[in-house]
């Protein structure tokens, strides 16, 4: 039976547009135009300096400035960011996590500049650091010590900005880096579990608050094209969290156990090949995140049809907007109880999901939980394993991708004609301005204030005192998001975290083209009289290292000799590597639209260093007309999400090699 209308229609969702870019003032004037339209909540995208912690004029921030978000450099740009959007009326998403604190302190500071009560702020704060050694790789500090920015952040909102979401715990970039459904369960519920332990251990919180804490966590999850799985699995995660919470922590009131989440939809799953099928994608992933009224989501914000080929514009982000739209207020949906209450079929699909879930929580628990379980390189090996397997199974086209691996032949696409511009492209002079401003912004400042602040800072930092208030004060002195991550930097020290590649199991034979392919590696060595050596690099800020570890593995299995020391090197440490391994090709993977700087820079590197006989390719999200620049800057092969046969990809490297060494 459907509901009254008038009394138990489901209220719509939170529909947010994950969006920034180029600057502050730029970004602010997409944010009112998307209001404007019907969003009823903001999603921040920060670009890749914010999220690691360094400034603008830093050398690791090198052509990443407002490439895949808006950069955000102190008060200034807060105060710019939010100009005319009253934050204690607005319910804002921030994706950010290493420098969660920080933003945090900057948003509050804004509000209060505004007359905004704390206890009024609505909103979330990513803050989940565990995923972020296991996939997009921006993290600074070391496991312990995020840990302990995480807890003061949870413990403090609860105290002063009760309706504030402290931290977002993302099973999203789990399915993005491998996670098949269990491990995507069960990895996010094992993160859970360490940020509670860690705010319940550290006293912050009295004992009978601490049901205020669990209904503050919220979660981000992944909904692939597999839909009815997905919905099943949201099912799964509601009756996995109502457990851990009743059962580890004793939390009684069955409202502060609610499985409270957020979702966007799979972006890795998103074909640069016939890319107006992504559309229909994104429906359908949609829909396993709504159908269910028991596990139904309360905020989603979806990406656009061209995001496997670049920033989106905001038409792209206006349509997608327009699909959750249509949902909820077009379809009946809303109208209905739950629409798989009592399916045998669902209920044995959400029991096959619970008990595999809760053997994996188990084993990780016995590691000693989620950090031993970073630590160790055993989540990151499984994730990397299992993207290698979903990789093979597409490669060899057990699974299918339309228009990419069957269906692949197709008529020109009217939303790419000759002469559109289906993507967003950030202005190169966005960086100039961004390094001139921050360096404008520190002339004007008190210096003997920012220095006492810092000071206090990096004190606290050495006492078990909660954070927040001290990362306050530095936002409203002035500091600098760069300084402020050093001084924690020089108190915590940094972390380079396992890569998953040495210990992930092999792909197997993916096709029957990989012999061969490791025949030609074979036999070029012999002819070289050294086995073959490639060089495998993450230049930039750029985290998300996915391919990179996929190219690693993969070259390993036909023979290549790997040279893979992970994310967020500069060029000139790229270069130092493959003259010192005395590498036969280098291959750079960039996904964060700074292949024009960063690129180059190497090849420039390895001239500069007598090593300009080296081949270098590219892989990553390069736009065709970039990738024609590339080339002629000497760049031999640039690969992009269409080249998505890995051994392919092998032997267009094996034949690198041979030009470059005339054989």
């Amino acid at each position: 039976m459907p509901y009254p209308a008038d009394r138990d229609r489901d209220r719509p969702w939170v529909m947010r547009t994950y969006a920034g870019h180029s600057s502050a003032a730029a970004s602010n004037e997409l944010y009112r135009r998307n209001l404007a339209k019907g969003q009823t909540g903001l999603s921040v995208a920060f670009d890749l300096p914010t999220q690691t912690g360094y400034d603008p004029d830093d050398e690791l921030a090198r052509g990443e400035v407002g490439k895949v978000g808006v950069p955000v450099s102190h008060l200034g740009d807060m105060r710019q960011l939010f100009d005319g959007i009253p934050l204690g009326d607005a319910n804002t998403s921030m994706t950010i996590n290493a420098t969660a604190m920080w933003l945090l302190a900057l948003y509050v500071s804004v509000a209060e500049e505004q007359g905004a009560d704390r206890a009024t702020l609505a909103g979330t704060t990513q803050n989940d650091i565990i995923k972020e050694y296991l996939s997009r790789g921006t993290y600074v500090f070391p496991p312990g010590p995020s840990l302990r920015l995480i807890t003061d952040v949870v413990a403090w909102t609860v105290a002063n900005a009760p309706k504030w979401n402290p931290i977002n715990i993302c099973s999203y970039h789990l399915q993005e880096a491998g996670a098949t459904p269990v491990q995507e369960l069960a990895y996010a519920l094992s993160t859970a579990i360490a940020v509670l332990d860690s705010v319940f251990d550290s006293g912050q919180v009295p004992q009978e608050r601490r049901g205020e804490v669990v209904a503050r966590i919220s979660f981000f999850v992944n909904a692939g094209v597999r839909f009815v799985e997905e919905m099943c699995k949201m099912r799964a995660f509601v009756q996995l969290w109502d457990e851990i919470t009743r059962d580890r922590y004793g939390i009684t009131d069955p409202k502060h156990r609610r499985f409270r989440y957020g979702v966007q939809v799979n972006s890795l799953g998103l074909t640069e090949a016939q890319p107006e099928n992504n559309v229909q994608r994104i429906v359908l992933e949609m829909l396993a995140v709504t159908l269910s009224r028991d596990a139904r989501a309360r905020a989603i914000q979806l990406p656009a049809w061209n995001e496997a080929l670049g920033l989106p514009r905001p038409w792209d982000q206006q349509w997608a907007l327009r699909m959750q739209q249509v949902l909820a207020y077009e379809t009946d949906l809303l109208e209905y109880q739950d629409l798989f209450a009592g399916s045998h079929v669902v209920e044995a699909k959400v029991a096959e999901l619970v008990a595999g879930a809760r053997a994996e929580i188990d084993r990780v628990q016995a590691m000693g939980g989620a950090v031993a379980a970073v630590e160790s390189g055993y989540m990151k090996s499984a994730l990397v394993s299992s993207l290698a397997e979903r990789r093979r199974r597409v490669e060899s086209g057990e699974d299918v991708v339309v228009g990419v691996n069957r269906f692949a032949t197709t008529e020109p696409s009217p939303l790419q004609a000759e002469g559109a511009n289906a993507i967003e492209q950030v202005d190169p002079a966005v960086e100039r301005h961004a390094v001139e401003a921050i360096r404008e912004w520190r002339a004007g400042r008190d210096d003997a204030l920012v220095r006492s602040t810092l000071d206090r800072l990096r004190a606290a930092a050495g006492t078990d005192e909660n954070l927040v208030e001290a990362t306050i004060a530095c936002a409203k002195a002035g500091v600098t998001t760069g300084e402020w991550a050093s001084a924690l930097r020089e108190t915590f020290g940094e972390y380079r975290a396992p890569t998953g590649v040495s210990a992930a199991s092999a792909s197997g034979e993916s096709d029957a083209g990989i012999g061969r392919v490791r025949e030609r590696v074979r036999a070029v060595g012999e002819e070289l009289g050294e086995r073959l050596r490639i060089l495998v690099g993450k230049p930039g800020l750029d985290g998300h290292s996915n391919g990179a570890e996929q190219v690693a593995v993969r070259a390993r299995d036909v023979g290549f000799e790997v040279v893979y020391q992970g994310i967020r090197l500069t060029p000139a440490q790229i270069v130092a590597a493959a003259v010192q391994e005395d590498v036969h090709v280098v291959g750079l993977s960039v996904l964060s639209g700074s292949h024009l700087e960063v690129v180059p820079a190497v090849v420039d590197g390895l001239r500069a260093a007598g090593a300009g006989d080296v081949p270098v390719v590219v892989g990553g999200i390069v736009p065709p007309d970039d990738a024609a620049k590339l080339r002629e800057r000497g760049i031999a092969r640039v690969f992009t999400p269409k080249d998505y046969e890995l051994t392919q990809i092998m032997d267009e490297i094996v034949t690198v090699v041979r030009e470059a060494r005339g054989l």
